[in-house]
This record gives C-alpha cells, sequence and structure tokens, in this order.
C-alpha cells in the first residue's frame, strides 16, 4: 500500500491545486511541505490531527527520517513540493532513498510557475512559425549545469525559453543570451507567478538587467525569452479555414 506521496502544490495560487492533490493532503497524517515556496493556504485541506513539518529547515536525512518513522507507524505522508515535482523539485535523491527501504511511494503532478507565468502574460509558448520548442533551462550557479546545456549553447536555437533560478544573475544570463538570440529579442520576468503580489517586468535583452534591477527583484522569478512575447498577428492554422482535420473538413 502506497504511504508516501510527492506532491505538486502548484505554483502560488492555492484554487491551482489539483483535485488528487487536495485530497492526498486531506487524508494524511504527517505533511512535509517545502516553507520558504509553498503557499501556506494549500494546507487548508489538511485535518486538524495531521503532524505538519516545514522542510525548508530540515536536511535530506531529517527528512527521511520523518518518513520512515510515519511508515513504520502506519501513517499516510504527504510530501509537498512547489510546482510541478518534475522540475527542480529536488526529489530524485528522496526517492532514490525511499526506494532503498522498500518504501513505496507515488508522485502526484502540480501545476508548474512556467505554466503559471504564461497565463499570467497570455502568451502561448508553441504558437507555429513562431516557435515549436520550449527549453526549459537554468543558469550554473551553485548548482552546475552540464556543458552541453550551457546558455550560450541553448541560446543558438533561438527557441521559446523559460529560466528559472538565475534571476540573481540576470547580467550573466542576458550575456549568455546575447550569443545566440537578437538583441531586440523580447523578454519577459516574472516574479511569484499566480500569488497575490506578482510581477511582470517587460523588455529586451538590451534592457532587461537594468529593468529587473531597478525593481529588485532576486528570487522566485522566471526569465521567459523569445518572438513567442510578441506574436501580433500570428495565429496557428489548427482552426483555419483551409485546415482540413478528421473532425472539419476544409472551408472555402
Amino acid at each position: 500500500m502506497t504511504r508516501v506521496y510527492f506532491i505538486g502544490a502548484g505554483p502560488g495560487d492555492p484554487e491551482l491545486l489539483t483535485v488528487k492533490a487536495a485530497r492526498i493532503i486531506a487524508l494524511a497524517d504527517v505533511i512535509i511541505y517545502a516553507g520558504s515556496l509553498v503557499n501556506r493556504e494549500v494546507l487548508r485541506h489538511a485535518k486538524e490531527t495531521a503532524r505538519i513539518y516545514d522542510s525548508a529547515v530540515l536536511t535530506l536525512e531529517e527528512i527521511i527520517a520523518i518518513v520512515e518513522k510515519a511508515v513504520a507507524e502506519g501513517k499516510t505522508v504527504a510530501r509537498l513540493q512547489s510546482g510541478d515535482p518534475g522540475l527542480y523539485g529536488a526529489i530524485g535523491e528522496q526517492m532514490e532513498l525511499l526506494a532503498q527501504r522498500g518504501i513505496a511511494y507515488e508522485v502526484i503532478p502540480g501545476v508548474s510557475s512556467f505554466a503559471a507565468a504564461a497565463a499570467l502574460l497570455k502568451r502561448e509558448y508553441t504558437l507555429p512559425e513562431v516557435s515549436q520548442t520550449v527549453i526549459i533551462t537554468r543558469l550554473a550557479g551553485r548548482t552546475g549545469v552540464p556543458e552541453k546545456e550551457e546558455l550560450s549553447a541553448l541560446a543558438a536555437h533561438r527557441a521559446s525559453m523559460c529560466i528559472f533560478l538565475s534571476v540573481h544573475l540576470i547580467d550573466r544570463v542576458v550575456a549568455e543570451l546575447r550569443k545566440g538570440y537578437p538583441p531586440q529579442t523580447p523578454v519577459a520576468v516574472v516574479a511569484r507567478a499566480s500569488w497575490p503580489d506578482a510581477r511582470v517586468v517587460r523588455g529586451t535583452l538590451e534592457n532587461i538587467a537594468r529593468l529587473v534591477k531597478d525593481e529588485k527583484i532576486e528570487r522566485t522569478a522566471l526569465i521567459l525569452v523569445g518572438d513567442f512575447l510578441d506574436t501580433a498577428g500570428k495565429r496557428s492554422q489548427l482552426y483555419a479555414p483551409d485546415f482540413a482535420h478528421s473532425y472539419r473538413g476544409k472551408r472555402s
């Protein structure tokens, strides 16, 4: 029987929690949540008797010890991660240690901040003839990045790009991006997407670093880059009259 659930708690707005995530939180006896990133409002689904731990002050070993003890007692554990656990969720090492201990677990996906940012901007990452590729990445910092994935190399594709965990290094980000993208490429920095205090800074590669510094945005922000941010007059073919498919014939 599964006793441990890694849950994507969404980007911030508690209403973006999935129905399944809310159900498991309500069942959980022990809840471990990333307090520095997860909105505490999602904990309103928890039952009164649930034991709640903030992982912001815990080490990996302490988290696993809490989970192991709870499972031994026959309790259900909900491990809440911000956004979607599969993106920069640091769950790989947690899952590995649980597997080593023979503890079954399930991963429940969540709404990522990169999806919330596009919704806030009212933009589509993959508009035909503009971009059909989204690159999700980060700049190397305290956590390294494989050489083949350096930002300058990825910029050569000039695809839609979403850069996590790098806004505090905005000057370096811009320098690397300009090795592939033209200087007038649109850029949007979205801080705390879907939270009530969300902020958006728009510019180009020429001025975005200064604009971000003026706004004093240094964390919890995404850097979105690419022509998808400026798509006036563009449309997909899916709903075009002359585009036939199995559900709709061609119309003159």
